[in-house]
């Protein structure tokens, strides 16, 4: 009785040393990312006079390489092994890091931004599957909080300190700092143990890359990547967009704080909206959250001062953040044990996609509608995304979980 009840603790254990040290590997990965990803656009349009369409491809360009990578990554990752494919492709995103100080011309650096993303894609696909296959079934809502927090902080710090760098150094200050967050990233994954999946030899060699829908999507996890496309699209007016906003609007100081806030309400939420997913069920943590991230899109689109612009940022915490983890782990719980990382690259697909395109397609509509009218336009889409969620997921919890 005494070691059965061992056992049952230590499979439900949450908190180990290698689940911290992915924490600190998933963090200094998502600095060097956001840092990068919210300071390129404006370092583009500057550096080589381009168009916004331009810079928001030089946003987009490094989600597109993560987004292919990842069309393969969900089935690889398990041909090829989680340790072999998230060491390689780390030190991908750190060799990566290097090529920047090389770009001397527009084309060059959407090359190095293509290549930076791929790395970032496997590396992101292995190390996350690896975690949510640690995670205990049950506590998987409440586990993918506490991971996704890692990101949390990054979304925050990075930002800021890519804005300060922007507004008191140069970008070489900002590559110098990413560099080093890629550096770190590496060592910490090599210092955690990496658990394969539970494979015969038969097994992994039976895996095959084809050009089915099955190859490349685990078909359960579609409808909510379906629903992610849309709200990352939504969501990427605020990443490669915020600081040119905030220059019409006069409000640099605020923006430079909006990703702090954003992440200070996401460190309160996040592990409680992980619980009550796991308790309350899917739906009593998506519709509210996905009507709060349209009001914050609402509220970006009227904001008229520092204080309505940081309650935009709060609000879009409670909002696309909490859906961000509670998304992700939905993709995990109705998939198959076997093909949890295909279910996970499947969501990032619907993520990286939506996030990839929005920057370059509404690079061409703010020069129609500006910068109010289309935050504006983004708060009535992601409204309209209740309905499909209603559609696609809400209306099948049950009969989902029931099988």
């Amino acid at each position: 009785m005494y070691g059965k009840e061992m056992n049952r603790l230590q499979s439900s254990k949450l908190w180990t040393k290698d689940f911290v040290l992915f924490i600190g590997s998933n963090f200094f990965v998502g600095l060097a990312f956001y840092t990068l990803m919210t300071t390129v656009t404006l370092y583009t349009i500057q550096q080589f006079s381009a168009s916004q369409s331009q810079g928001g491809l030089a946003s987009s360009i490094f989600i597109i390489g993560a987004l292919l990578a990842r069309l393969v990554a969900g089935k690889l990752v398990e041909k090829v092994g989680r340790k072999k494919m998230m060491y390689s492709s780390l030190l991908l995103f750190f060799l990566a890091m290097l090529l920047y100080f090389l770009v001397d011309n527009l084309a060059f650096l959407f090359a190095v931004r293509f290549i930076h993303g791929v790395g970032f894609g496997f590396a992101n696909t292995a190390m996350t599957t690896t975690v949510m296959d640690a995670i205990p079934t049950g506590r998987r809502g409440e586990g993918t909080g506490y991971y996704s927090l890692s990101a949390t902080a990054s979304t925050a710090i990075g930002p800021f300190v890519g804005i300060y760098l922007m507004n008191h150094a140069d970008f070489n200050a900002i590559l110098y700092c990413c560099t080093f967050c890629a550096a770190v990233a590496v060592v910490f994954a090599l210092l955690a143990k990496v658990k394969e999946a539970d494979l015969t030899p038969e097994e992994r060699k039976s895996i095959k890359l084809g050009f089915n829908v099955s190859d490349f999507f685990e078909k359960k996890a579609i409808p909510i990547a379906v629903i992610t496309v849309f709200m990352g699209i939504a969501y990427s007016s605020i990443m490669a967009f915020i600081n040119l906003y905030a220059y019409e609007i006069e409000l640099v100081d605020a923006a430079s704080y909006f990703f702090l806030i954003y992440a200070i309400f996401l460190f309160i939420t996040r592990p409680v909206a992980g619980k009550l997913l796991d308790q309350k069920g899917d739906n009593f943590i998506m519709y509210p959250c996905i009507v709060l991230f349209s009001v914050s899109l609402f509220v970006v689109s009227y904001a008229h001062s520092s204080f309505v612009l940081l309650l935009a940022s709060a609000l879009l915490a409670f909002g696309f953040g909490t859906y961000m983890s509670s998304a992700q782990a939905i993709a995990a719980k109705v998939a198959p044990p076997k093909n949890i990382g295909l279910a996970i690259s499947t969501f990032y697909i619907g993520l990286d996609f939506g996030i990839g395109i929005g920057p370059f397609f509404l690079g061409f509509i703010i020069p129609l509608v500006g910068f109010r009218m289309l935050y504006t336009l983004l708060g009535v889409l992601v409204l309209i995304l209740l309905g499909a969620y209603f559609v696609l997921h809400g209306s099948k919890v049950k009969q989902l979980y029931s099988n």
